[in-house]
């Protein structure tokens, strides 16, 4: 699964790395990024690709209550396309939730450590995401997304048996565009991203409080 990750990088570079039209985006790092915050996530608007804010945690529209969302941080890449849930966000809201790295726990014993995942080229890179606008009581609309997850690659596999998509740079446009709704054609981007083009190392177990938004989490740590 993927249930914390961080993002750093400036504006700018983001912008290079995904074609970003905008010119400007109050984009801040959090370090230590947690379901119900909010990410940021490129997607495709007509012809042009834009950074947009959503919640961590996709709302169906039929969501009663807003708390559902922690059930639904994640996607299984092997389902999403039939699972009532996404199925609808699959077909035409496809994202890019952008991230520097992500974390996971490695279990030695009884107690989990926290690790920290990244490209070996330290460079931001795109969660396979999902979003939707969920209306709330009071009328006003809310998007929420989701991160898919597959099955871990080579280095992920000794620490937990499932791992985010990230989805390759030739083929963000394909995963990006809404006119494309065959799971023949999409699924083929959900696949284990390459494990000798990351790399992932022990940080500090202060990161596993949310409340703990420090460079210090991407660090790393020998205690």
């Amino acid at each position: 699964m993927c249930g914390r990750f961080e993002i750093h990088s400036a504006f700018k570079i983001i912008a290079e790395l995904f074609g970003i039209d905008d010119r400007f985006f109050d984009l801040q790092p959090n370090y230590n990024v947690a379901p119900s915050q909010d990410i940021v996530m490129v997607v495709r608007e007509g012809d042009r690709k834009a950074l947009r804010f959503c919640r961590w945690g996709l709302l169906p529209p039929w969501a009663k209550d807003p708390a559902e969302g922690h059930k639904m941080i994640n996607a299984r890449a092997e389902t999403v396309a039939e699972k009532p849930s996404f199925r609808t966000a699959f077909k035409s809201h496809r994202c890019l939730v952008v991230a520097d790295g992500f974390f996971e726990w490695r279990k030695e014993g009884t107690i989990k450590k926290p690790v920290y995942v990244r490209l070996r080229s330290r460079r931001p890179f795109g969660f396979a995401g999902l979003y939707s606008v969920w209306t709330d009581p009071q009328g006003e609309g809310i998007c929420t997304a989701t991160i898919i997850t597959t099955d871990a690659n080579d280095l992920l596999r000794p620490v937990h048996d499932r791992m985010p998509v990230i989805v390759p740079r030739d083929k963000q446009d394909l995963w990006l565009d809404p006119r494309v709704s065959d799971p023949g054609l999409l699924r083929p981007v959900l696949t284990p991203y390459p494990a000798d083009e990351m790399e992932c190392f022990a940080v500090s177990p202060k990161m596993n409080s949310v409340k703990v938004n420090l460079p210090e989490n991407i660090e790393p740590f020998s205690g």
